[in-house]
């Protein structure tokens, strides 16, 4: 079996030889370009909410009240030090800062953070560490997820929301809450993250 093979590619390799194919030039400048101006919300919001993240599509004053209303009048919830003061109005934080350890960030009823990018074709949001999102770890161990999405951060492509991102800062992508399935394909959600997302788009 060893010298056929042998045999096989050794002709493969005369016939390339003999007459070599032309190089291919796949193009890297595809999709950069967004699809119909601003990015498309109603997909986004769809996308985003086939994944079994609820979506609350609101206006930038709303913001604090929608919190409080979906952690309720006691909780703690974790934010990142510059996390804009209007958001959290009447809510009940508690800032990482200094870094809160993983049984403390484990013990909170939520975390609430901005992102970088939203991408409408896959429902994804993207989290650099950069302003309003803190570090990853606040993001990933608490068991609910509140994350605000500017209108003007959606954008309608990967490739656009490539190009949105700097690939020297650590990325996150979000694509609902965390879930796995067996070989029965039963879900099971919170394996590795929060098991609710509530994705609140501005």
């Amino acid at each position: 079996m060893t010298d056929a093979r042998t045999a096989v590619l050794g002709r493969i390799r005369d016939a390339l030889a003999a007459a070599p194919p032309a190089p291919v030039v796949v193009p890297r400048d595809y999709d950069r370009a967004p699809l119909t101006g601003a990015g498309d919300i109603e997909r986004f919001s769809e996308t985003v909410a086939e994944y079994r993240a609820n979506v609350y599509r609101i206006a930038a004053d709303e913001i604090a009240a929608t919190v409080r209303k979906l952690v309720g009048p006691d909780a703690a919830v974790v934010i990142p030090a510059d996390l804009p003061a209007d958001w959290v109005r009447d809510v009940r934080t508690v800032v990482d800062e200094p870094a809160l350890s993983i049984d403390e960030l484990d013990s909170a009823d939520a975390v609430l953070t901005g992102c970088a990018v939203g991408i409408a074709a896959t429902g994804t949001i993207v989290l650099d560490a950069g302003a309003t999102q803190g570090r990853r770890a606040i993001t990933l161990v608490p068991d609910h997820h509140i994350c605000v999405v500017r209108a003007d951060q959606i954008v309608d492509t990967v490739p656009q929301g490539f190009a949105a991102l700097s690939t020297d800062r650590p990325l996150t992508f979000i694509s609902g809450p965390s879930a796995t399935s067996d070989i029965e394909l039963e879900r099971v959600e919170g394996v590795h993250g929060p098991r609710t997302l509530d994705v609140l788009i501005v």
